[in-house]
């Protein structure tokens, strides 16, 4: 005896054909499960490869959202900062390097891209440290009302958030730029000044030691040169400490284009110092003797050229310890060479 059933149309249905329509129903349904399973599964292995690579499964959006608010708090924190150096920087004849430094270091963390991307992006929490850090040194400069320390903060913020969101290989390959940017920050007034006034004593001392070697009749008092027609003081301005800044810049550019190894890199940044401080007395020396023959050489225009002339002639010896340097320090560079 035959079965048939009535589907909601009214037309009958046999009990076989209702039990295949069963199985095929089941079957469906665990091919959806199957389909459902199998994605679940790719979908937490990828996951689970952005994880370990430090990558955010967040959307697009969230992640620029988040770039704009870091940027927008660091700039409502340092503009007046920056600004400020940099009224400092085109006021202050000492200082304009400064402004060169900010666009060098960006240019060559550009020409040195491919050495920073080959890295992946992975997110460091450790750089949290160094961004607490800087965050620190900001406030304690603001209520000290110490310009350097904020300043300088600024630098150690931006490195330690490449360290946060790139990583630690990505920030070793952009040390470079990060000590440019570091030198572009005014000293203190108050190591400056203690920096000044040894030096100051030190160029008159030798330059009126020279100047008598040369058979004029100097007396030194203090930081002031007595000559037999004029006096000449050695000011904070020509204590050397000016041109020592600059020449400390263009050594670590001049070893940064020369050298390719710490070692002569290092020891170039230690010779500008004394060549700094030996190019200012031979200048104050020179100054002594021109204006002992006649005293507007000493003055004006003549002044400012000879500071000029002597720092060309600094940064020319700097080159040639650099070279000199390179062909000592780097033998198998210069031999493949």
């Amino acid at each position: 005896m035959s079965l048939a059933l009535l589907d909601p149309s009214g037309f009958a249905i046999s009990s076989s054909e209702a039990a295949n329509f069963v199985l095929r129903s089941a079957d469906l349904e665990r091919k959806l499960l199957d389909t459902n399973l199998s994605m679940g599964i790719g979908l937490a292995a990828k996951f689970g490869e952005e994880s370990k690579s430090g990558l955010s499964p967040a959307p697009s959006y969230l992640v620029l959202l988040k770039i704009m608010l870091v940027t927008a708090l660091a700039a409502l924190l340092f503009t007046a900062v920056l600004v400020d150096m940099a009224h400092d920087w085109w006021t202050q004849p000492e200082l304009s390097q400064g402004m060169l430094l900010p666009p060098l270091a960006l240019y060559i963390a550009w020409i040195n891209r491919a050495a920073t991307l080959k890295y992946a992006a992975t997110r460091d929490n450790r750089g949290l440290l160094v961004t607490a850090f800087a965050c620190l040194m900001f406030l304690l400069g603001r209520f000290a009302s110490e310009f350097f320390l904020m300043r300088f903060s600024f630098v150690i913020l931006l490195a330690g958030l490449i360290w946060t969101f790139w990583g630690l290989p990505r920030l070793r390959t952009l040390m470079f730029p990060f000590l440019l940017l570091a030198t572009m920050v005014p000293l203190p007034v108050m190591v400056y000044n203690s920096l000044a006034a040894p030096l100051q004593l030190l160029a008159s001392d030798l330059a009126a030691r020279i100047a008598q070697a040369f058979g004029i009749s100097v007396f030194r008092d203090g930081n002031v040169i007595q000559l037999a027609g004029t006096s000449l003081g050695v000011a904070e301005a020509c204590s050397g400490l000016n041109s020592l800044s600059a020449l400390f810049v263009a050594s670590i550019l001049l070893g940064f284009l020369m050298c390719s190894r710490a070692v002569p890199r290092l020891a170039l940044l230690i010779l500008a110092v004394p060549l700094a401080i030996l190019v200012n007395i031979v200048r104050v020396a020179g100054t002594a003797i021109i204006a002992d023959y006649n005293q507007e050489f000493a003055e004006g225009f003549y002044h400012s050229f000879s500071g000029w002339l002597v720092f060309m002639a600094g940064f020319g010896g700097l080159y040639l310890l650099a070279r000199l340097l390179h062909a000592l320090l780097d033998p198998k560079l210069v031999a493949k060479a």
